[in-house]
């Protein structure tokens, strides 16, 4: 994962034992604001304010290098950029300031020679003007503190920022400049007594006491009260497939596209992608989002069934068959009907579906007479199309009819930046469906999804969060509530590593070996959970050389 993949509630584990709040088991406290600026007040008043700027910029230099810390044992990025990021993201969860522009400036050789961060909603700002007398100098004391010790911590040496514009002086925003030693010169040596341990110890010993004394409860209220209105919002519009990835953001683009139109269009993609969502994606956003959504699986039902439920069938037309029924093109007027798994289609059922596709009307089974249909046909597969005309399973033309646009979807492995906002949101699916409310995934949950191959794409994922919904007992998804696979870093399936290749055919051979082996050899089960049809199961048996004399 990314640091801008950070939120609050998979870094932090409130409650585990009660009344704590740690970040990867250094407990933290949390303060009320006022607190804080009628603390500073009395310390000005007591003190005086070189000593108390020095008290808070010392404070906050030891909480940003141990926040350092803590995020190079959780985390190993290659990239010195996610933890010049990090550290103003974890300002920002501590309620101190948004940091809206971190720049890096490089010398030469390339090292970092400086450091520019601009904050807005500088709290030490408000608290300054609420509390203390008008002043000319700047008073974020505890973001140039917290932003030196993070960053000297990074750096593996001294670096200093010191505030150039704040707010509490007319300025647009705060901002400052940060240094290694050397670099500053002279100009370090009037802010340098603020960051020196020796003379505050004592002081800092004394202001934690005190701090303590003020400390007051999380309001959880109003997180929960914002987390079900979001979700709520989700409910009431379209669900987009989520796309942060550039390779989604590419197809969630030309999904888009294409939904203002009326052409057919074949989505393909391995099993568990998400082509049925991206299918209704393209329905909610076309002119034909206020008709039907239909969707039938192809691949499921045999031939004479599969045609009644694609065309309908007449009275009488077949025993059982005591009453008119309308098929599922009928049923899509002035919809969008989905043809999942169509590479599965027998091929009697397949040049019915070019009549249609082609004259927009059908027959139904039994009748004598035509219907006109108004529907538009999205088809999906995870099979290789063109292999399947090649080997005659598939006819040609009804490959090019059905594929005057392709969207292909690429497999969860191939778009990892998805996986972490995609767990987040099965989370949120799924946790309402518990007396106590699971509220976040752990970092280093998190760092091992990221990691994960998937095999089993979009769906594994969702099954592996309701999985950990279920058998957590804390309100938070940690590595213990991951499957062993998960947990180990590799495929259900003990395959190879991506550092010895296995062909595609092997991969497949192996899985449904795997579920059948799992499901005592179960064919009809087997097939279910692996997201294929029975019919396409014991195709693949056959091709493999695998007996089918299994039970049903």
């Amino acid at each position: 994962m990314r640091a801008t993949d950070l939120i609050a509630l998979d870094l932090l584990e409130f409650g585990e034992p009660k009344g704590t709040i740690s970040f990867d088991g250094r407990r933290l406290l949390l303060y009320d604001a006022d607190s804080m600026g009628m603390l500073r007040r009395e310390l000005v008043d007591a003190v005086g304010w070189k000593a108390t700027r020095g008290l808070f910029t010392r404070l906050a230099y030891a909480n940003g290098y141990r926040d350092a810390e803590t995020l190079k044992a959780l985390f190993h990025w290659d990239a010195p950029e996610e933890w010049y990021k990090a550290g103003p993201i974890l300002q920002g969860f501590e309620g101190k300031a948004a940091a809206i522009r971190t720049e890096l400036r490089r010398a030469p050789d390339g090292t970092v020679s400086e450091i520019e961060i601009a904050w807005e909603n500088g709290h030490e700002v408000e608290l300054h003007a609420r509390h203390l007398r008008p002043t000319e100098e700047a008073v974020c004391w505890t973001l140039a503190g917290y932003a030196s010790g993070y960053f000297s911590a990074c750096l593996g040496e001294e670096m200093y920022f010191i505030e150039q514009d704040c707010a509490s002086t007319g300025a647009a925003r705060c901002r400052a400049i940060g240094k290694v030693r050397a670099a500053w010169g002279k100009a370090l040596e009037p802010v340098l007594d603020y960051f020196k341990v020796a003379s505050v110890r004592n002081e800092i010993t004394r202001l934690e006491l005190e701090l303590q004394r003020h400390q007051q409860a999380a309001s959880r209220q109003k997180r929960e009260t914002a987390r079900w209105k979001s979700l709520a919002q989700q409910l009431q519009e379209p669900q987009a497939p989520v796309a942060r990835s550039p390779a989604m953001r590419e197809v969630l683009g030309l999904a888009t596209r294409v939904a203002a139109g009326d052409t057919t269009i074949l989505v393909t993609g391995e099993s568990g992608v998400g082509k049925e969502l991206v299918a209704r994606w393209i329905h909610d956003q076309g002119p034909r989002a206020r008709g039907p959504f239909v969707a039938v699986n192809c691949g499921a039902l045999p031939e004479p069934l599969l045609e009644s439920e694609l065309f309908g069938h007449v009275k009488g037309a077949f025993t059982g068959a005591v009453s008119d029924k309308a098929g599922l093109f009928e049923e899509a007027a002035h919809g969008t009907l989905f043809l999942d798994e169509i590479a599965d289609t027998p091929l009697a059922i397949q040049v019915k579906l070019l009549r249609a596709l082609q004259s927009r009307d059908i027959r139904r089974v039994g009748a004598t007479r035509s219907n006109k249909v108004d529907v538009r046909v999205i088809a999906a597969t995870n099979r290789n199309v063109d292999q399947a005309v090649a080997s005659g399973e598939f006819r040609r033309d009804l490959y090019y009819r059905l594929n005057v646009i392709s969207i292909a979807i690429p497999p969860l492995r191939e778009r990892r930046d998805d996986i972490v906002p995609l767990a987040r949101l099965f989370l949120e699916r799924y946790d309402g469906k518990r007396e106590k409310p699971v509220r976040a995934i752990s970092a280093d949950a998190l760092d091992l999804l990221t990691s994960y191959p998937w095999p089993g794409n979009v769906r594994e994922l969702e099954n592996v969060i309701e999985r950990g919904v279920v058998l957590t007992s804390g309100e938070r998804l940690t590595v213990a509530d991951l499957p062993p696979d998960v947990r180990a870093g590799r495929a259900a399936l003990g395959l190879a590593s991506p550092s010895a290749p296995t062909k595609l055919d092997a991969l497949q051979r192996q899985a449904i070996l795997f579920a059948l082996e799992r499901h005592q050899g179960n064919r009809t089960r087997a097939a279910r959970d692996l997201g294929i049809s029975h019919r396409t199961l014991l195709r693949k048996l056959k091709a493999y050389g695998v007996p089918t004399s299994v039970r049903q």
